[in-house]
Formats: structure tokens, C-alpha cells, sequence
């Protein structure tokens, strides 16, 4: 179940949020066949001082995208998931890929809980091993 986090400076993510959102659903639906209604993602907007970054190296627009999901896809299938945001998240909104960092972590399903459920005990409707 993979879920999303993005983090950035509030002036520049807030305006951005939903075609942002609709990007990185659908790198993770297209990478991973994952049902597209199944979308998890929280939004992190920053205060400028809160969010530090080198601004030699980055723009105000830079942005952390991080997905934990479980493990048991292929190293394949997880590359596919970071070249589908580098290029889906620049077209929705402008961001220029180098002010994109992704950060995908796996873990194993007997440490998360779900729906009352611990992760390795669920049905799942959807296939992890791709």
C-alpha cells in the first residue's frame, strides 16, 4: 500500500497541490499496477525557515517526494516508479527535475498495520510482486 509524502515551502507546493497529487498517483498506478483509487498521500507545506536545502544547488520550488510501501517489488519496478515521476511531476506542474528528490522505502509487511489488520494477515486486492 504504497503511501505518498511531499514536502516543500508552502508558497510554491500549496498552488500546485492537486496536479502534483494526480502526477505522483499516477506514476505509482502506472510502476506498480496499483489501483489509481487507492491514493495515499499527505502534503507537508513548510515555512521557508523550516524547509533547508542548498539554494545554490536548488530552487524555492524544490520538493521531497517520499513513498514507503511494502516490500517485494523488483528493483525493475521501483526504478520504473522514480523515471514515472521525473516525468510526470515536471509536466503537471513545472518543476523542474532537479528540484525533485524521490526517496522510495520498503518495508516488510509484518511491520505495518492496516485496517485493524497487521500487513502480512490482510487480502490484499492488489498484487505486490511486480
Amino acid at each position: 500500500m504504497p503511501q505518498a509524502k511531499v514536502y516543500g515551502i508552502r508558497e510554491n507546493l500549496v498552488p500546485i497541490r492537486q496536479a502534483l497529487s494526480d502526477a505522483i498517483n499516477e506514476s505509482i498506478s502506472v510502476a506498480f499496477t496499483f489501483p489509481a483509487e487507492r491514493r495515499l498521500q499527505r502534503f507537508f507545506p513548510m515555512d521557508r525557515a523550516d524547509f533547508i536545502y542548498p539554494p545554490h544547488e536548488r530552487s524555492d520550488r524544490y520538493i521531497i517526494i517520499e513513498i514507503d510501501t511494502f516490500q517485494g517489488r523488483t528493483k525493475e519496478t521501483l526504478k520504473a516508479l522514480v523515471r514515472e515521476i521525473y516525468a510526470r511531476v515536471p509536466a503537471a506542474t513545472g518543476i523542474e527535475p532537479r528540484d525533485i528528490d524521490v526517496i522510495v522505502s520498503e518495508q516488510p509487511r509484518h511491520a505495518w498495520g492496516l485496517m485493524g489488520e497487521n500487513g502480512d494477515e490482510i487480502k490484499l486486492t492488489y498484487k505486490v510482486e511486480v
